[in-house]
This record gives structure tokens, C-alpha cells and sequence, in this order.
């Protein structure tokens, strides 16, 4: 029961209508791909022509690939990027069942699948997370050699985060995910792009000023939305300072 209970507060995966897996104006191209213990995880690829960056996307815990395609076209057409959006564990297309001692190694598999497609190296790809996603993204920066790290209304701790949301469960104490994202960021030293919304009803803006404030980072960020809250679609000047953030990169060989 009670890992039954954790499944649905940390790893959610919504329903996808038959209509959302053909999205218009956007082209890409479904991918599968195998983890280390033989699930099979899907995603979607997005090329860009002439990339000003080459994104690996990961998504919230209520979100998976079909419901990015707004995302995925700004990402794509406005912003000029290559990107491989994909889904955890049980989510969209992907078998198996989501936890944290998963996650983070399929990530770096779908972060060595965008750079062997894109033919580049996988140090050389961006990784950009939200919410949930963004604690992907801290945890396998932390691993490993990034060009930067986009978060957007992420959390310091999963602990944190649902004992705020659910006080009255003893989240503490039950919780086998925690996402200490405060903690892993400590071992990036990267560039990073922050955004976060000062009204954000799940995770709180202290929660996410907390990571930032960890990063030791020389090179960071941090964007505040006036009312922004965690679902809702992010203001252009976000964008703008995105793609600003990928110009400053360092260049790839």
C-alpha cells in the first residue's frame, strides 16, 4: 500500500489521448530505446537543421511526451534547438515502473542516444528539466560532463516538496524517492538557467531559490516569474534569456 501511495504522488503518469500522439506542426520522429535491464523507453526527436543547442528534455512527474508538443515547437522553431524529449518509466510509450534508481541511469541512456544520433559528444548535449525533470537533470549533471543546465520550477529535496504539499502524510518517513537535488547540484560547476514563478503552488519559490543557492556554479541565472505558477506556460522573456544562455555556452568542437 504504502509504496502504492508513493508511486502515485512521485510518479503520476496521466492518461495520453489517441489524439495527442499526432500533434500539428510538429515533425518528429519516434524513438525506442532499451535501458541496462531491458525495459524499452520511448521518446520523441525533434532535429533542427543548423542546432544553436542540442536539448535533452526531461518532463514533470503529471506530464509525458505527447503533452510537450507546444513545448517541443518553441524549443525547436523559436528557439532553434534540437531536442529529445522522453518518458520515464510507465509513462506515454515507456514500460516498467519509474523510481529513482532508475530514472537517472535512463537518462544518461537518452543522453548518449541524442549524442550518438546528433553525432556529437554527450558532454556536448544541454540538459533542460522541469519540475521533476529538473531533479533528472541535477542528478545526472552531477555524473556527469554537461555543456548546461536549464531547470525550470524545480525543487531543492522531494522530501520537501511533498511533505508541503501533503502535510498530513508522514512523507519523511515512508519516501524511498527524495531527489536530493540540493545536494547533487553541489558536484556541478557548470553554466545554469533557472526559472521559477513567485506564485508556484507545489513547489515553492524559497524551494527552488535553495537549489540555486547551492549551485557553485560561476555561471548561473536566476530568472523570478511575477505570478507565474508551476503548470502554466513560461513568458517569452524566458525564452529570450534561454536563448541568450545557449549563445554563452561554450562552444563545441
Amino acid at each position: 500500500m504504502i509504496n502504492l501511495l508513493e508511486r502515485w504522488l512521485v510518479f503520476p503518469a496521466p492518461r495520453v489521448a489517441e489524439s495527442e500522439w499526432n500533434p500539428p506542426d510538429l515533425e518528429f520522429e519516434d524513438v525506442y530505446f532499451t535501458s541496462h535491464d531491458g525495459v524499452r523507453l520511448h521518446g520523441w526527436y525533434v532535429p533542427h537543421p543548423q542546432p544553436r543547442a542540442t536539448i535533452l528534455y526531461s518532463h514533470g512527474n503529471g506530464e509525458c511526451v505527447p503533452h510537450l508538443a507546444s513545448r517541443l515547437r518553441v524549443l525547436n522553431q523559436s528557439i532553434g534547438a534540437t531536442v529529445f524529449a522522453w518518458d520515464y518509466r510507465g509513462y506515454g510509450r515507456s514500460a516498467g515502473q519509474a523510481h529513482e534508481s532508475n530514472v537517472i541511469p535512463d537518462a544518461r541512456l537518452a543522453q548518449e542516444w541524442l549524442a550518438n544520433r546528433t553525432g556529437i559528444s554527450a558532454d556536448h548535449v544541454v540538459l533542460l528539466g522541469r519540475s521533476l525533470g529538473g531533479a533528472v537533470s541535477v542528478a545526472l549533471a552531477a555524473e556527469y560532463p554537461i555543456r548546461g543546465l536549464v531547470l525550470d520550477r524545480t525543487f531543492s529535496c522531494l522530501l520537501d516538496t511533498a511533505a508541503h504539499n501533503f502535510p498530513w502524510l508522514p512523507v519523511r518517513w515512508v519516501m524511498q524517492n527524495r531527489f536530493s537535488s540540493a545536494k547533487r547540484i553541489r558536484n556541478y560547476h557548470g553554466p545554469l538557467l533557472q526559472t521559477h514563478g513567485t506564485a508556484d503552488e507545489i513547489v515553492p519559490l524559497a524551494m527552488g531559490k535553495q537549489l540555486f543557492d547551492a549551485s557553485p556554479s560561476k555561471q548561473k541565472h536566476f530568472i523570478e516569474i511575477p505570478n507565474g505558477n508551476h503548470n502554466g506556460p513560461l513568458p517569452d522573456y524566458c525564452y529570450k534569456a534561454l536563448a541568450e544562455f545557449l549563445d554563452a555556452l561554450p562552444p563545441t568542437k
